[in-house]
């Protein structure tokens, strides 16, 4: 929010169990960057300022196959 720069969609947003909110994909290819965290796991940080934001969780999206943030 802070540097302005789109993140996710609400219409990528979906109902998990964590206490998080959580999306299936991201607003723009360039919102976020990603870098290997540990197996299963991508750090995740806004595309044009660098803060943190979580992590991508490969395969634990509410489809087969999809990530969730």
């Amino acid at each position: 929010a802070k540097a302005g720069h789109e993140l996710f969609s609400s219409r990528a947003k979906y109902e998990h169990s964590s206490p998080w909110p959580a999306f299936t994909d991201t607003a723009h290819e360039d919102s976020v960057a990603k870098r290997q965290e540990r197996p299963g796991a991508l750090k995740v940080s806004c595309g044009k300022c660098g803060n943190g934001l979580g992590h991508e969780f490969l395969n634990d999206g509410p489809k087969r196959g999809q990530s969730r943030f």
